[in-house]
């Protein structure tokens, strides 16, 4: 199956199902739609909740598409709303991994610290798939150019053939009371030297640590992680980076997804 955009309507479509708003106000009725949980927040934040996730059922299958407030309200989470992500691990040639800790301004998880950019392919052809590898192509266009807006990476030091993809995961997470994530998180490694300019409505501070350093962090009670990357440390993570120069080829493209 391909992924298009039909240039009459502007309407993404994977197969010949229309990724559409329309279709989850038809498979979600109840949804909440309301603006009042982004009232007070900074603007520019706000700004990008309008953007459209890619939303899913439990296999990875896109079903329609919503704004990232709509996906990430608590209330829709319970609702069963799952829509798809990306975790970029970024390692320098000491295999280092840049670390990034998010913006207080961030709506969920702000000032926390996870891996090198974590966001979402948007409901739009080139970053919407069906297959899984129309998807991973198209989570690695959507990690390049998220790497530029919250980092400041160039393109052209993070190319698409570098990126490596290794695994989805599935979970659910709560932000506070009223935000949280429910998504299937493609997870892609890329080692490469890139130049910074840190984008401060996204990212506060950035680090390279190495994996024990990394390990000293997670005892350290003055500093908060993001579930996610908590998640992927403990199961997956360093026995990855053990084998990032020599061996990784076995743990990679992985077909099925680990529920978390």
């Amino acid at each position: 199956m391909s992924t298009t955009t039909t240039t009459t309507t502007a309407t993404t479509t994977v197969g010949n199902t229309p990724i559409t708003a329309d279709n989850i106000l038809r498979l979600f009725p109840d949804i909440d739609t309301s603006g009042e949980a982004l009232e007070g927040h900074d603007e520019e934040q706000i700004r990008l909740m309008d953007e459209a996730c890619i939303v899913l059922d439990d296999n990875d299958m896109p079903i329609g598409k919503a704004s990232k407030k709509i996906c990430h309200l608590m209330t829709n989470i319970d609702r069963g709303l799952l829509h798809r992500a990306f975790s970029v691990f970024l390692f320098d040639e000491q295999n280092r991994l840049l670390l990034q800790q998010r913006a207080t301004e961030k709506i969920t998880f702000p000032d926390m610290w996870t891996n090198t950019c974590c966001s979402h392919p948007l409901a739009v052809s080139t970053e919407t798939g069906s297959t899984l590898p129309e998807s991973i192509e198209g989570v690695k266009r959507a990690a390049q150019r998220k790497l530029e807006h919250e980092l400041g990476i160039k393109k052209e030091q993070v190319p698409i053939d570098k990126f490596r993809f290794l695994a989805r995961i599935h979970y659910k997470a709560p932000s506070d009371g009223k935000w949280g994530e429910h998504e299937i998180d493609y997870i892609l490694f890329i080692k490469s030297t890139v130049d910074l300019d840190v984008n401060k409505n996204e990212v506060q501070a950035t680090s390279y640590v190495t994996p024990d350093e990394l390990k000293a962090q997670f005892q350290d009670p003055k500093l908060t992680f993001t579930p996610w990357f908590k998640l992927i440390c403990n199961s997956m993570l360093f026995e990855w980076w053990k084998h990032l120069d020599s061996g990784l080829e076995k743990y990679l493209n992985e077909q099925e997804i680990r529920r978390m």
